[in-house]
Formats: C-alpha cells, structure tokens, sequence
C-alpha cells in the first residue's frame, strides 16, 4: 500500500496541502518533512545557493504542524495527495527527492534574541522586491539571468530588515505567513537568523566564507 501522512484532522491535512501549493510556486526543488512525536516539520527552500561559488543565502521557510503521534519521517517531496478514504491522510510519493538545502538543518538550541521586526515592514520590503525583480526582468531573459538578478536582490542584506538578506521578507510573503499587524520576533544563533511568524518561521543562513586563508610563517624565526 502507498505510504501515508496521517495528520491530526482534516484541517492539518489541508494546511499542508496549502504550504506545498505555496513552496511549488516559488520552487521547484520540494517540501521536507519531518515527523516525530506527534509534530510534523515543513520546510521549503525560498532561496539556496547552487554551486560552490554562489553567495546566495540560505532562506527557509518553516511550518510546524499536529501530527498522528506514531509518525516518524524524514523525506522530501513535490506533492502530497488526499486520501479518499480518511480526510486526515496523505499520500505520499513512492520516493522522495535530495534537494543540496535539506543537507542544511538550523541548530535546536542556543538562540537568542535579537530584535523585533514589524511585520508591516517585512510585506513592504517583500512587495518592494517582487517589483524589482518585475522592472529587472527583460523580455526573452534566460533562466540563468532571471535567477541571478532574483539571487542579487533577494540575497542583499537590507536596511529596513535589521540588514538581513530581503529574501526572509520574500519567503515570509510566498508561504502566507504574513497576517495583519505582527511584531515578529528575531532570534539568532551562530551565522543562523530566525524570525517567528504565528504562522510560521523564516530561517536564514549567510553565504559561506570563500577565498584563500592568510599564508602563516612556518619554523624557525629570524
């Protein structure tokens, strides 16, 4: 028989349902999930780099969902499809997909907080963003074009955003965490930022360090 998802109730099943629809819109590279202990973790790429040179940051968008307490996976996925048979079941695919991001798990512990952010200003600096990259965008650009001039405005750390990549406004906004009047929490730990929707987290991680390390002299000095 086909695997399956089984969530808390039929809205859960739903709400997941809507979180792949949202990730698929942005990219195509699938949802990680991770169930245990009654608890199912979504996570979708908003922005990864690719290749060792790209400084692209990492931008995760993350929802934590009430799941079946015997559940207990680890896969990513395209789609999901419901179960005829029980609203709170979900089909799964027969294999799951090895997106480079999903090798990149955020730290359980040590976060601290930072700032607070208005959610007001994160949905203007998103909308100001999906305008640059409409203006920039010019007619017959190849796909590698439209993704380095997303990469450079998403990936660049903005003011309004306590200088954090724009891409945790642009994720925030695609995934539907975003709601009315919100003041959203900043937390950081080691070179990981996340910022915590009531609907939702935002995780971001910066570009690697790249580049030749200083010579050091070695043995005897004169």
């Amino acid at each position: 028989m086909q695997p399956r998802l089984v969530l808390a109730d039929a809205d859960t099943a739903r709400d997941v349902i809507t979180f792949l629809g949202r990730a698929r819109f942005i990219s195509d590279d699938g949802v990680r999930l991770q169930g245990a202990h009654g608890i199912l973790a979504l996570t979708a790429a908003a922005l990864a780099p690719e290749g060792l040179f790209d400084r692209t940051p990492t931008v995760l968008a993350m929802r934590i969902v009430r799941a079946d307490p015997e559940l207990q996976c680890d896969i990513v996925v395209d789609a999901l499809t419901p179960d005829d048979d029980d609203e709170r079941m979900l089909k799964l695919p027969e294999t799951g997909r090895s997106p480079a991001w999903a090798g990149v798990s955020p730290p359980r512990e040590g976060w601290e907080r930072a700032s607070v952010l208005e959610a007001s200003v994160i949905a203007q600096r998103a909308q100001w963003g999906i305008s640059a990259v409409a203006r920039g965008t010019t007619p017959g650009a190849g796909e590698e074009a439209v993704r380095m001039l997303r990469a450079e405005i998403w990936g660049e750390p903005d003011d309004d955003l306590a200088d954090l990549p724009r891409g945790v406004a642009f994720a925030a906004h695609a995934l539907g965490f975003i709601s009315g009047e919100e003041k959203v929490t900043v937390t950081r730990s080691g070179r990981w930022t996340r910022l915590a929707f009531a609907r939702g987290h935002v995780l971001a991680r910066g570009p690697m360090a790249t580049g030749l390390t200083a010579v050091r002299a070695t043995g005897a000095q004169h």
